[in-house]
């Protein structure tokens, strides 16, 4: 769920989780919990506070995609993150319940479990927890829109509703206090943990169950390349340079500035999307943004932080010709020489990063249809 850089006031924190742990410590143990992961993925760290489970996860499913979260009634989770789109919408920014447009692309939930930050650009939100904060609550922009006069009318919603209150008392044990915004939180958190992507056609190929096509294999070779130099940031099990497992003892959280703007000469980008700068007010910080996945990445256009590329061709052409020159650009970012050849067998790759069991999979499929 994207919006403006956003730290929670203490107010907030308390009102909403009580006497729960906001920043949640996020154990390196995977618990009692089975993730079915192929061997080239470890399991992802978990709050203490917030053990995974299946009746937990069901629930989180059920309020990701029930419009009743909202403070107005008219949407979900689900309504800016689609499954066929790998869980994001589509659109170059969404647009929230009030008719409001967001500034940002809607990033895809897959796989955040193993994201040590989340959303495009805020190194402070470490936490699925604390991250729901922002699209609940949040006002600038506002996404979901539960604000101070819609929290009691949102909770009644799910109080009156019986099915509910089985599911909490299930998970949360009985009484009225079960159905909260802590617990709520907590739900669709588990329940976005739990949606991972990890059968494509490559993870199929790196378990040795399928086979490469000629130009799938070039691609391959090409993106790991020092030609290319694509894995310099787009590396390991999520192809991200910001991934954490239970196996993860530093836990590092690169932000990248890749030349997409330099509007003033001197590396600026256009407000409100200026990277971490936003919170941290350091001029070096102008235009950096967290690595996405390239999971999915074939059906999660248009791309980048405000959603301004449409193709991947494009994307490969942006990086190509090492995007505008700037002061502030990683150096990573340097031109490199791309035939026609050379982009259609590195997208041919990409696309094998496609998850169909994602895509399509009941388990992460609305309920209520």
């Amino acid at each position: 769920m994207r919006h403006a850089p956003l730290v929670a006031s203490a107010a907030l924190l308390a009102s909403v989780f009580g006497g729960l742990v906001t920043q949640h410590q996020l154990q390196p143990t995977a618990a009692s919990w089975h993730w079915k992961l192929p061997a080239h993925f470890k399991a992802p760290r978990i709050p203490a506070d917030n053990p995974m489970s299946e009746a937990k996860l069901q629930l989180g499913r059920r309020l990701f995609y029930d419009n009743r979260l909202s403070g107005n009634g008219t949407q979900a989770c689900a309504s800016c993150h689609f499954q066929n789109l790998a869980f994001t919408d589509g659109k170059v920014v969404s647009t929230g319940s009030t008719g409001e447009e967001t500034a940002r692309n809607a990033p895809s939930i897959a796989n955040s479990a193993w994201n040590p930050t989340l959303t495009w650009a805020n190194y402070s939100i470490l936490d699925l927890e604390r991250h729901m904060l922002v699209p609940m609550f949040g006002e600038n922009p506002v996404e979901l829109g539960i604000d101070d006069s819609k929290r009691d009318l949102v909770l009644q919603r799910f109080r009156g509703d019986p099915d509910y209150r089985a599911r909490f008392a299930r998970v949360f044990g009985p009484g009225a206090e079960a159905i909260s915004f802590a617990h709520l939180i907590q739900a669709i958190a588990t329940f976005q943990r739990g949606v991972v992507s990890v059968n494509s056609r490559y993870d199929q190929y790196l378990a040795g169950t399928a086979v490469l096509t000629a130009s799938e294999a070039r691609g391959r070779a090409l993106f790991f390349s020092e030609q290319a130099q694509c894995a310099s940031c787009h590396s390991g099990p999520t192809f991200s340079d910001q991934y954490a497992d239970v196996t993860t003892s530093v836990v590092r959280t690169p932000f990248h500035n890749n030349g997409l703007y330099n509007i003033d000469g001197k590396g600026a980008y256009p407000e409100p999307n200026r990277g971490i700068l936003e919170l941290s007010g350091k001029a070096a910080d102008m235009g950096a943004f967290r690595t996405q996945s390239l999971r999915n990445v074939a059906v999660t256009a248009p791309y980048m932080h405000d959603g301004s590329i449409s193709t991947l061709a494009a994307v490969l052409d942006h990086y190509a010709a090492h995007g505008q020159r700037s002061p502030l650009k990683d150096p990573r970012i340097d031109r490199i020489h791309l035939d026609d050849q050379d982009k259609a067998d590195l997208i041919a790759f990409l696309e094998t990063l496609t998850d169909e069991e994602l895509l399509t999979s009941p388990r992460y499929a609305n309920p209520f249809k």
